[in-house]
């Protein structure tokens, strides 16, 4: 029994396998639990091994290819035109093993540990500056119940909100004013928090040449750049500048054409700093 093509399925604790000769004949369709993955792979010679790119698919393509199999990763829109019937994990299982073969099938590239690490502390900031602005809209839309009106803007909130607590002249109850310095302190916590993160990431971005390369660009910054190179990781993946454009987003049919070639531009300089670093 010669597996050439595996299709892994990939779970919490439960993982479905399925696998096919040179000719395309089921030879294997197997169920394995978390911790029977990486010895089950350990003992089966070297394959083709597709998975659907989605929570934990970066950590065991590392893991897998490690033990000297080729691992690649497929966006999950791709794989469900060939999900037979209904959905489960054994016809989930057998659709990536095909859509793994075809020979026009686009792939997604492995992120790193680190590369992971970064995207991380990008998510996290991301999620910190959400909460520090419903934090803020909150802390504004209170204040409106009792006729006091803040401008927009986080710095307007830190101005005036002490002096409100503080003035006696707006007749607001004193469990009220404990309430929006509660929330005032949170806001300066999530402030905080956001600060921090980003001091991190600027420090990665300051340790890592191809950010440092990317910021020379106009138009890219410190977290703009480390979250290029987290992200990106393999350039060979884009056939050309426009594709990788297209990619991050930066061009939509409708914008002008002024304004595509700029992002064409830009994509081209950054594709360049990503070739020859």
């Amino acid at each position: 029994m010669k597996i050439t093509t595996l299709g892994l399925d990939l779970a919490k604790n439960v993982f479905q396998i399925h696998g096919v000769d040179e000719r395309g004949a089921v030879v294997l369709r197997k169920q394995l639990k978390r911790d029977q993955v990486a010895p089950f792979f350990a003992r089966l010679e070297p394959c083709l091994i597709g998975i659907k790119a989605c929570g934990g698919a970066h950590y065991w393509a590392i893991k897998l290819s490690t033990l000297g199999h080729c691992v690649k990763m497929m966006a999950p829109q791709f794989v469900k035109p060939y999900v037979k019937t209904n959905k489960n994990d054994l016809l989930d299982a057998e659709a990536i093993c095909e859509a793994v073969a075809r020979p026009n099938m686009r792939f997604v590239p492995t992120k790193s540990p680190e590369q992971q690490a970064v995207l991380s502390l990008h998510t996290a900031r991301e999620s910190f500056v959400r909460a520090r602005t419903a934090q803020a809209n909150q802390i504004r839309g209170l204040l409106i119940e009792f006729g006091l009106i803040i401008p927009q803007g986080i710095r307007h909130i830190y101005q005036r909100v002490p002096e409100l607590i503080e003035d006696a002249s707006n007749e607001l109850p004193g469990r009220f004013r404990m309430l929006i310095d509660r929330l005032l302190q949170h806001l300066k916590e999530l402030d905080r928090q956001v600060r921090e993160l980003e001091r991190e990431i600027e420090q990665w971005h300051r340790s890592s040449e191809v950010s440092r390369r990317l910021q020379t660009i106009p138009g890219i910054g410190p977290m703009t750049a480390s979250a290029l190179v987290a992200s990106v990781g393999d350039p060979s993946n884009f056939k050309n500048a426009r594709q990788f454009a297209a990619w991050i987003g930066l061009c939509r049919i409708r914008t002008p054409v002024a304004a595509r070639r700029s992002c064409w531009a830009s994509a081209s300089a950054a594709m360049s700093i990503f070739e020859h670093c």
